[in-house]
């Protein structure tokens, strides 16, 4: 029966569908390239929208109810400090929960956001975290950068990994300069160490399954395997590097300068006085690198 309506298709009409397929593989192709085009718009606006409800700029972390299961993809990260040194673990602490990890660093060290992301939070907390930030990323995940001595961000701003943020600091309850780190889903707090490791200065894995039943115990082999393993340390393993200590009054002196569209390193090396082998040299970056607007860069 096939074969006969098939042949009863006038020869014209078969010429035309036969033409029409690869049309309507391209029109497939391109509502694909359109959804995905939106998804990233929307992405943009309210990262992790089917996580979130809204986007607020009021508080700093707010518990919803939790998936029973979520993958974090933790690819395309960037370690928030090269510090490799954790002074207080995710936990019980002084009768009370200690919601993240502090983490040693120097008031001025540089600090980076984790993933790329939408930033939600630039506030002061006198009696808590300080100046902190909140950033939400399209992995689901929300990092909570506390203790700043500076905040280099504004609410709404998207960042991409490793992008700096701000500054280390001891501002609001601290009591010596360290950064404290957040991990949240939902709003709800996950130990950092459940995905990274500070003392290799890498991520644990590249998806993490987050389970609504096993996350604390999660957590509390995380710190087993990857908290806090000793009380002294050295200045190169919180810097990352063997230079010489800095006088602290250097320290308290760097300066960052925000890219401008259309600036290169030789701009504003002559706009800050400075070199373009200094500019390199503190941000890491080799002359061809093609800068970015909005971009912080350290020049003292």
């Amino acid at each position: 029966m096939g074969l006969m309506v098939l042949a009863a298709v006038p020869a014209v009409a078969q010429d035309l569908i036969a033409r029409q397929a690869p049309i309507d593989r391209r029109m497939k192709r391109v509502d694909t390239l359109a959804l995905q085009s939106l998804i990233n718009r929307e992405n943009e606006i309210s990262p992790s929208a089917e996580l979130y409800d809204e986007w607020n700029n009021t508080y700093a972390h707010k518990a919803t109810e939790l998936p029973d299961s979520f993958r974090i993809d933790l690819r395309h990260f960037a370690m928030p400090t090269p510090s490799r040194i954790i002074t207080s673990n995710f936990g019980p602490r002084w009768g009370r929960q200690h919601k993240g990890l502090d983490i040693k660093v120097y008031i001025g060290d540089t600090i980076r956001a984790a993933f790329a992301g939408k930033v939600r939070i630039v506030k002061y907390e006198r009696a808590g975290y300080g100046k902190y930030i909140v950033i939400r990323h399209p992995n689901g995940l929300e990092t909570i950068y506390g203790h700043l001595s500076k905040q280099l961000v504004t609410e709404n701003q998207t960042v991409k990994a490793g992008q700096v943020i701000g500054l280390g600091g001891s501002t609001g309850r601290s009591s010596g300069s360290h950064l404290h780190f957040e991990t949240r889903l939902c709003g709800v707090a996950l130990n950092p160490a459940i995905f990274f490791n500070f003392r290799e200065q890498d991520i644990t894995c590249d998806t993490y399954m987050f389970r609504r039943d096993t996350y604390r115990t999660d957590g509390e082999e995380a710190t087993r395997l990857r908290g806090k393993y000793k009380d002294t340390y050295t200045r190169a393993e919180v810097t990352g590097s063997d230079e010489e200590p800095e006088p602290a009054a250097a320290r308290s002196e760097k300066q960052y300068h925000k890219v401008a569209k259309g600036e290169t390193l030789s701009s504003i090396a002559n706009k800050r006085g400075t070199t373009i082998n200094k500019l390199c040299k503190l941000n890491h970056l080799r002359k061809n690198t093609r800068l970015r607007p909005g971009q912080m860069l350290r020049y003292t």
